[in-house]
């Protein structure tokens, strides 16, 4: 597993491979991509149990992650093409014709690291909880990842999939949900107030973990850890995660506007100078 010093170094790479992608396209999600990054970077780099040499849709004896809320594909696809899924260059293919690098993950492209279509949001929970009953049955005890937009919440299979969790024991899975406040319409209070997700989930019967510092490695490593922790004492884990949206870009942190729009050629030089620290652009 990378050292707290590694995960930081990857993180100004995988900020300027998202704002690189979807500039070079003129479309794409940007925002939530920058306000999740140091959460996928610690949990592929720093906490997950997987094979980018042996990938197989089955992932026997390997942790599984299932991105739900799909339109943030660059973060996703930067941090896959680093952990050795897929070549790094493959990244400048993103969006365009023919790719296996689709604005959404599908499977039909059969891309090493995607085991599911996510492009219609409120799915991944219910795919999570189906695959971390299939290692129950295998007796295989790795663990099931799955990360949901804040937004993406006001879809009712989400809590159709919660209650089934719950009742069923399903204590190999832990998901994360990216509490960042912005949808494509506006604040999620604006849109459609949710209340308070923490009472929720746990009358729901789950586990429930907060961190208000989703975008610092220590804080999202700690919390992943006392996650995995909890594992095994027959209740699912959810972890409440505050981020930032277009985090480590400032003229797009903290606007829903960002959601889904790319920058022009000046906001791009702003943003890689934001991120100057580089491990070396595909």
């Amino acid at each position: 597993m990378a050292s707290v010093a590694e995960l930081e170094k990857m993180i100004p790479q995988v900020r300027r491979d998202i704002v690189r992608m979807v500039h070079a396209v003129n479309s794409g999600h940007p925002g939530g991509s920058l306000g999740c990054t140091e959460f996928l970077v610690t949990l592929y780099f720093g906490v997950m149990k997987h094979n980018a040499q042996k990938f197989s849709m089955d992932a026997v004896g390997e942790d599984i992650f299932f991105l739900s809320n799909g339109h943030i594909s660059p973060v996703f696809y930067s941090v896959l093409a680093h952990s050795g899924y897929f070549p790094v260059k493959e990244l400048a293919t993103f969006r365009k014709l023919n790719t296996r690098l689709q604005g959404h993950p599908t499977t039909h492209e059969h891309l090493p690291g995607v085991r599911i279509a996510s492009g219609s949001l409120g799915q991944g929970l219910s795919v999570a909880i189906g695959a971390a009953l299939a290692k129950k049955l295998n007796n295989d005890n790795s663990i099931v990842y799955t990360l949901h937009g804040d937004g993406e919440l006001q879809e009712g299979q989400i809590w159709e999939a919660a209650m089934y969790a719950a009742a069923k024991k399903v204590d190999n899975l832990i998901a994360t949900v990216d509490m960042n406040g912005q949808q494509i319409d506006g604040s999620t209070d604006q849109v459609l107030p949710m209340g308070s997700l923490r009472a929720k989930f746990e009358a729901f019967g789950w586990i429930v973990l907060d961190t208000e510092k989703g975008n610092d490695v220590i804080s999202i490593l700690s919390t992943l850890t006392k996650a995995k922790e909890l594992t095994g004492k027959g209740q699912p884990i959810m972890i409440l995660m505050k981020t930032e949206m277009g985090n480590g870009v400032d003229f797009m942190m903290g606007s829903h506007k960002w959601h889904g729009v790319a920058p022009n050629d000046e906001q791009l030089a702003q943003a890689l100078n934001q991120n100057a620290e580089t491990l070396g652009d595909y």
